[in-house]
């Protein structure tokens, strides 16, 4: 499989009034085409920022990149300008993110949003944008395009809203998607829908694909790889199945023992359950 992205020693520091604030620390990881590698670590360790990195989307000022290089296709892209920025995003490398209702504009139609997508990166007709745009969102997964395109994002659910960030994210069939947290704040019914369709898109579209999460269950069940984070730094990698079953970090097991397991006659007694649905009381 072909590398198609590299990240190499990174580092990004928040540059505040009275410290700096140093959020990653010389991290490493590849991402091969077709493949899908998850992030994961506690709120805070460096997920998100990491992912916002990679398209330059970080706030700077106070965010600064001391060191590293994210390279695509062996150009750096810390080091180069908006122009290049604004054609990179969303047609080679494209995001999904955490909450829609901050993403989309309030004041335009779910439709048009998407459209601007189109215009910036595909050169077809009117016409031709439109059927893409429908098609996107039919593909994730949404029911009467030609009503839904017409709305604002405050007339969808949670779970529509989420997959209009998706449809947004591959209309112009990205080589990479990033999804940062894409379930958070969805019932789980909806979330594994949601984890559905991006797993039926990456395989049609043969994108590569990095999920941020902090969920253990949603990374078991979609990613290939895996990059445990802890205070910015990476601390532990591999095979998803390997590092599940064989962690060998002690920050690694924490994070599977906190992932919460039904077991009814432990909690018959009012104990707690760790991650083998033993009591743990």
């Amino acid at each position: 499989m072909k590398q198609i992205l590299r990240v190499e020693d990174l580092h990004i520091d928040f540059e505040l009034p009275d410290e700096t604030v140093h959020a990653v620390r010389g991290i490493d990881f590849a991402i091969n085409e077709g493949e899908t590698l998850a992030i994961v670590g506690e709120s805070g360790s460096g997920k998100s920022a990491t992912a916002l990195a990679t398209l330059q989307l970080n706030p700077a000022p106070p965010v600064t990149y001391p060191r590293g290089r994210i390279l695509l296709d062996g150009r750096d892209l810390l080091r180069q300008d908006r122009r290049t920025l604004r054609k990179i995003r969303g047609n080679d490398i494209a995001m999904i993110f955490q909450d829609p209702m901050a993403s989309l504009n309030p004041l335009k139609r779910v439709g048009t949003q998407i459209l601007e997508v189109l215009r910036l990166h595909r050169s077809e007709s009117r016409g031709s944008h439109r059927k893409l745009m429908l098609a996107a969102l039919d593909d994730a997964g949404i029911p009467d395009v030609e009503k839904r395109a017409r709305q604002f994002p405050h007339q969808l659910s949670g779970g529509l809203r989420q997959r209009v960030m998706i449809a947004m994210a591959i209309v112009a069939q990205p080589r990479i998607l990033i999804a940062d947290e894409p379930t958070t704040a969805l019932d789980v019914t909806v979330q594994s829908q949601i984890l559905d369709v991006l797993v039926s898109l990456q395989a049609e579209y043969g994108m590569a694909m990095i999920l941020i999460s902090h969920d253990l269950g949603v990374v078991a069940e979609t990613a290939d790889n895996v990059a445990v984070m802890n205070k910015g730094a990476i601390v532990e990698r591999g095979n998803v199945v390997d590092v599940f079953a064989r962690p060998d970090q002690q920050y690694t097991r924490n994070l599977l023992a906190a992932t919460p397991r039904l077991d009814t006659s432990a909690t018959q007694r009012g104990g707690r359950t760790n991650v083998t649905g033993r009591s743990a009381s």
